[in-house]
């Protein structure tokens, strides 16, 4: 067994142009940062350049970017994440279809 398994991995281009990859990786046991033993990465970008993401890299803990800004995020289940991120995602859609 690795140090982590990937346990989900899908990238995939919207109608948009914009590029969407999910990543979660199950560690071989939960840490104080990540309790429930899993370390994601979801990224929404174009052209080259992220637009949102959320993760939780070590030493940074669950966070999110959003544009330039990146702040602390809040996790709670791992499908309030996605929701969140997909939220987001709709969000900046909406905003440059404007």
């Amino acid at each position: 067994m690795s140090d982590t398994d990937l346990i989900e991995s899908q990238k995939f281009t919207l109608d948009d142009g914009g590029i969407v990859q999910i990543r979660i990786w199950r560690l071989p046991e939960p840490t104080a940062e990540r309790p429930l033993g899993l370390k994601y990465s979801l990224f929404y970008g174009r052209d080259g350049r992220r637009i949102v993401g959320y993760d939780n890299e070590s030493g940074k803990g669950d966070h999110r970017h959003y544009r330039r800004r990146e702040e602390r995020y809040a996790f709670t289940t791992f499908e309030a994440l996605v929701t969140d991120f997909w939220r987001d995602v709709r969000k900046e859609i909406e905003n440059e279809g404007n």
